[in-house]
């Protein structure tokens, strides 16, 4: 019985969902600073813990929960894109590092105008 409670809970793990994954904000203009939300849920059964994040820019910013989200919870991530150093089309990713069994990220995109 103790080892069958052993394997159950050494498979339990928090699962991050979510409701939108790419936000297109159409045309921007240069120097802005876009921001886009993304709302995700806690699938799994254990608390889901976001660590950190990776963009391909420092362009490119995120903020997210730091406290744990349990089960069933939903939370957000807070994308911003400086477009100073922009222009045309733009796409950026953000890969989402946490403790969930899958792997998650979200993107953004825009047209960034001339002046």
């Amino acid at each position: 019985m103790f080892l069958i409670s052993i394997a159950v809970n050494s498979n339990a793990q928090a699962k991050i969902k979510f409701t939108e994954t790419k936000k297109d904000l159409g045309k921007v203009k240069k120097g802005d600073i876009v921001t886009a939300e993304y709302v995700f849920v806690n699938e799994g059964d254990q608390p889901l813990i976001i660590t950190n994040y990776e963009v391909e820019c420092s362009c490119t910013t995120a903020e997210f929960p730091k406290q744990p989200i349990a089960p069933g919870q939903s939370g957000k991530v807070t994308v911003k894109f400086d477009t100073k150093s922009a222009y045309d089309r733009q796409d950026r990713k953000v890969i989402i590092i946490s403790n969930a069994k899958n792997s998650a990220s979200v993107r953004i995109k825009c047209f960034v105008e001339k002046p």
